[in-house]
């Protein structure tokens, strides 16, 4: 049976089966139709190049180079992270990196894209003859090609104890509630996705990472402080009151400026250091 036909007959069946129901079907069908019709012409190839950052721990003899790849953006989707999963599935496997929401949710593939710290999910192709270069997060170790080692800034993050902790016991099924404007007041911290755009691209975290907590991780730590149900504020400002962890900070901003979730780390550290350090000072 000719598939034109069949599916104009199902659209007129779908038209006098349910008054109600005529459109969703129409569309359902009529999008079943489009699929199955024939390609349209030939485009013209939009021939685009890719330098992506290459180096293999299983040859480490191998110093890191970088590697250049073209791609048709034609039948590329408009996100760098879309070109990285076609270069990998089509043209060479053994290209590493970390995704996977793929919608600027979980930050796993946070990456050095054309100079700026990013995810390659939120960052669109530019289609233009300049070639875009891509490297792993800046001053990190590397796992394997974009793979970044982020296993120091995890460990600071746990540092901070990323959680409500409270001094009163807590009383079966009963909410620690907080005010509207309370709640407010945790805006613009609590997005944070720890991509580690932002203290990766800060310069005195790339020479005190051992130490400084860097952006993200401040950040965090002072939405704990802003938050009103949390009992603990005095020892989460002790605990950064000290030479490194807090005060390495000197403004420099690249934090708010790389921040794909458009926050600003920057403006949370100015809080936390006057909060440290006049604590217990009334």
């Amino acid at each position: 049976m000719n598939p034109a036909m069949t599916t104009r007959t199902l659209l007129r069946s779908a038209a006098t089966t349910s008054v109600g129901r005529t459109p969703i079907a129409a569309r359902t069908l009529a999008s079943v139709a489009t699929s199955q019709a024939a390609p349209a012409a030939e485009q013209k190839p939009r021939i685009k190049k890719f330098q992506i950052y290459r180096w293999n721990p299983d040859t480490p003899e191998k110093k890191p180079y970088m590697q250049e790849y073209e791609l048709d953006l034609n039948g590329t989707g408009p996100m760098i992270l879309d070109a990285l999963i076609r270069l990998k599935n089509e043209v060479d496997p053994t290209l590493t990196f970390r995704r996977s929401c793929r919608e600027g949710i979980c930050g796993s593939c946070a990456m050095n894209i054309g100079g700026t710290n990013t995810l390659a999910c939120l960052c669109r192709i530019e289609p233009d003859e300049k070639p875009t270069k891509i490297y792993p997060l800046p001053h990190t170790y590397v796992v394997k090609d974009l793979v970044p080692d982020l296993t120091q800034f995890y460990k600071q993050y746990k540092s901070i104890k990323p959680y409500l902790r409270r001094k009163d016991a807590p009383t079966p099924g009963k909410e620690n509630l907080q005010s509207i404007a309370d709640r407010k007041k945790l805006d613009g911290l609590y997005e944070c996705i720890l991509c580690a755009c932002c203290s990766t691209s800060c310069p005195s975290y790339w020479w005190n990472s051992s130490e400084y907590l860097g952006p993200a991780v401040l950040m965090q730590s002072y939405r704990w402080m802003a938050d009103s149900r949390d009992q603990f504020k005095e020892e989460r400002k002790a605990a950064l009151d000290n030479e490194m962890s807090l005060y390495r900070c000197h403004t420099i901003m690249n934090c708010a400026r790389t921040c794909p979730k458009g926050l600003n780390p920057g403006l949370a550290i100015a809080k936390v250091c006057p909060a440290a350090a006049l604590r217990g000072v009334k």
